[in-house]
């Protein structure tokens, strides 16, 4: 890592005056000048489509775009021909579901198992593939400390179950889910495992293979990279079975009047032209992330930042925690509550002292509605802060019990 917390601060321009305490990455992270530099770098030198041009320009983009491929693939240890570049988490949740529903013959009463912890981005998408087929939703609930009952799991995966889905860590309670375990169990009868890993990529380290999932997919705005980038993996066996999501060009083999064939490589799961740009600053934050010390680096940080959080918090009268308490499994993410003040207002308080938080459902109103809340505020944590970020939270919450009482 870095010598200092301040000097990583500097590699970020919305931060390096010091003066904006960021505690909203579990909502999109800042991004360093090293990636800026990147996506720049394509534009202003070597703007062009990839995978057509033989002329040098283009032949560059293509170049740097496959190269990105390998060094994301690389990140999360799978084969770069299991490496699909989407717009984004969702966009990759919703491509998935397509393929899976046009591959694989599933009947009415089959069933669907997922956490409760889950976002929108996976939970309604398998809502309406559900809806379509006829087919059953079942939710993993809570047991004690924030983590899922993976008692009541095994319970809920069954000889009908067709489609397991846990998200890797949780984006509400920062909960890192024993991914292994649920994957045990939905192989054990057949299920195809699925996991977003959107609030863990780039804060622990993941290991596809070690994981055992068929199918993962995050986003790249929250690991430093730009907005509308996403990566999906497949297992290279699921994946040569899997009917595309999207269709259009760049993604065909043949196509005549009345029917078309698909490439058999990767790219049939890339139609149109790619967000190139966004695959060459995705594949610069990674690089970023590990040189400055890599994800168990950021981990052990963040820990730290979130127990002395916890620390601080126990302070605030009325304040009520709702997140994962053991911080080697916590990604970095403090939610709670004040009693007698509604988290926007916590939120907006902090807003005007240039303290940024997230305050409502977070995208998970199952997850709110079984912890009996409407919202939390939402605290979430990275390497790029400091204490001293916590504790001007801390002044703002002060202020707004003070405003409330």
């Amino acid at each position: 890592m870095h010598n200092t917390f301040e000097h990583i601060k500097k590699d970020f321009p919305v931060l390096k005056d010091n003066t904006f305490a960021y505690l909203d990455t579990a909502a999109t992270s800042q991004t360093p000048q090293s990636v800026i530099d990147a996506i720049s770098d394509y534009y202003t030198n070597y703007r062009a489509s990839i995978h057509r041009g033989l002329y040098p320009v283009a032949e560059k983009a293509t170049q740097e775009y496959e190269k990105a491929r390998e060094r994301v693939a690389e990140f999360i240890h799978a084969g770069t021909d299991e490496v699909i570049f989407t717009a984004g988490a969702t966009a990759s949740s919703n491509m998935l579901v397509y393929a899976l529903e046009n591959t694989f013959d599933l009947q009415e009463g089959d069933e669907i198992v997922i956490s409760i912890t889950e976002h929108h981005a996976s939970i309604v998408p398998l809502q309406e593939f559900a809806r379509r087929k006829k087919l059953v939703m079942k939710y993993i609930p809570l047991a004690n400390n924030f983590e899922l009952d993976y008692n009541k799991a095994a319970e809920l995966i069954t000889e009908r179950t067709k489609i397991v889905s846990v998200m890797l860590a949780s984006n509400v309670l920062g909960t890192i889910h024993d991914i292994s375990k649920i994957v045990a169990l939905g192989h054990k009868v057949g299920a195809i495992v699925i996991s977003d890993a959107t609030a863990a990529v780039g804060h622990i380290p993941v290991d596809v293979h070690h994981l055992g999932v068929d199918f993962l997919y995050f986003s790249g705005h929250k690991i430093c990279g730009p907005t509308g980038i996403g990566v999906l993996y497949g297992k290279k066996e699921r994946l040569n079975s899997l009917y595309p999501g999207f269709f259009g060009g760049s993604m065909i083999d043949v196509v005549e009047k009345d029917r078309a064939t698909w490439a058999d490589d990767i790219s049939r799961f890339e139609a149109g032209t790619s967000n190139i740009a966004g695959v060459i600053g995705l594949a610069a934050a990674v690089t970023y992330l590990e040189d400055i010390g890599g994800t168990k680096a950021i981990h052990s940080i963040v820990a730290d930042l979130v127990e002395y959080a916890m620390q601080e918090l126990k302070k605030i009268e009325g304040l009520t925690v709702y997140v994962e308490a053991d911080v080697r499994k916590n990604t970095g993410i403090v939610s709670f509550t004040i009693d007698g003040i509604h988290p926007h207002d916590i939120a907006q308080i902090a807003g005007q002292n240039n303290v940024a938080i997230r305050a409502g459902h977070h995208c998970a109103m199952p997850l709110i509605e079984e912890l009996g809340l409407s919202a939390t505020a939402r605290m979430s944590l990275y390497f790029y802060n400091t204490k001293n970020d916590v504790d001007r939270l801390i002044l703002s919450l002060q202020k707004a019990v003070k405003t409330f009482k």
